[in-house]
């Protein structure tokens, strides 16, 4: 199965917002992807390669440093935003059965001005890029929106705290899979365990390939690192609010081959809805019963991490 790429360049940012007419190709080819592979690629779609590369670097400068440099700003230690900062090697399990995922990350889920930083630099990039991110996400929901023959407004409208930590659950995830040797990893551990996004959608910009997607028939199948386009996919909420017409796809990073020592890198915008939001499905239907967002986040970082 092939992932389908998609020229995003009628309403990238760097363009002003256009009619709604303008956007009803690109709307059909985002529906089409969405229902039969729940990813695709985007290419021209107005965020500097320049941009992405000098989060890419900021944030392997913070991962190379020693455990005991990185703990202060360890996830958990910010009062005013549960999800922000740093995790671990091996504390997060996105396939609770499986043990820790060999990788780490560093989320930034607060936008506050008293949140504690690294440094002023790695939070301005940081800063700049969420922000972009946040541009992007939201015009690609306008275009989902006019997908389902909706008004754009019933989807951006429980999107308007994100950047919000204490209304909005949107997190910025800069992951850094180190060297390791497979041979001493435990059984069943793999760099990133198989799971599906809790959110809307999410942005990925991948550093290499290692990435690998569940088909609808249960096999998995790479996912190819494209340079200069994202990988979008749907995530759990919107399969909710779709009665599955979109799907939210299982997605895993296996470990790497017998001899190879490689590191992967990449960066995840997770977007999310409001907090209170109540996610009911749109076709009026009862698939699913409703639900505020983040209640089913925090039972989903239940299970990753045996807490919030």
């Amino acid at each position: 199965m092939n992932i389908p790429v998609v020229d995003f360049s009628c309403f990238s940012l760097e363009k002003p917002d256009v009619p709604e007419q303008h956007l009803l190709p690109l709307a059909t080819e985002l529906r089409a992807a969405f229902t039969q592979v729940g990813f695709v690629f985007l290419q021209n779609y107005g965020i500097a390669q320049e941009l992405v590369d000098a989060v890419m670097d900021t944030s392997r400068e913070f991962f190379l440093q020693p455990d005991e440099e990185k703990q202060p700003f360890s996830r958990g230690n910010y009062e005013s935003c549960y999800n922000h900062g740093w995790i671990s090697m091996e504390t997060e399990s996105l396939n609770p059965p499986r043990p820790g995922d060999l990788k780490e990350a560093f989320n930034i889920s607060s936008l506050d001005p008293d949140i504690k930083w690294p440094s002023k630099h790695f939070e301005e990039i940081h800063t700049s890029f969420f922000q972009r991110c946040k541009e992007l996400s939201l015009r690609v929901l306008k275009v989902v929106a006019l997908s389902l023959n909706l008004q754009p407004d019933v989807l951006l409208s429980a999107h308007k705290f994100v950047g919000t930590s204490h209304k909005n659950s949107t997190t910025l995830r800069s992951l850094y899979y180190p060297p390791l040797n497979r041979e001493n990893a435990k059984e069943g551990q793999l760099r990133c365990g198989e799971h599906s996004d809790y959110g809307t959608l999410t942005l990925l910009f991948q550093g290499s390939d290692g990435l690998q997607v569940c088909a609808r028939s249960g096999e998995f199948f790479p996912a190819p690192n494209i340079p200069g386009a994202i990988l979008l996919n749907i995530a759990d909420m919107l399969q909710r609010w779709t009665s599955d017409q979109f799907i939210s796809v299982r997605h895993r990073v296996l470990l790497p081959p017998v001899g190879d020592s490689c590191t992967r890198q990449s960066l995840a915008f997770f977007l999310h809805p409001d907090d209170e939001a109540l996610i009911t499905c749109l076709d009026g239907s009862n698939k699913y019963p409703p639900v505020k967002s983040q209640e089913y986040v925090l039972q989903k970082f239940k299970d990753s991490y045996g807490k919030v």
